[in-house]
């Protein structure tokens, strides 16, 4: 697996599971607390994760 295609996949998982996790957290904000307020700390680090998990589990699934 090449460099770039393992920065392609990382960047598109990474943006995927970012702006679900923020809106998610600013639904729940909003439905539960009443403020319009997005955790961009937790839709971050589960992006992060997500997007460095992701190609990994891709590569090992072509194998």
């Amino acid at each position: 697996m090449k460099v770039g295609q393992v920065i392609a996949e990382f960047l598109i998982i990474f943006l995927i599971a970012f702006f679900v996790s923020s809106g998610v957290s600013f639904l729940w904000n909003l439905t539960f607390h009443g403020v319009s307020q997005v955790d961009w700390e937790t839709s971050s680090r589960m992006g992060i994760i997500l997007g460095v998990i992701g190609p990994y589990v891709i590569s090992r699934s072509r194998k």
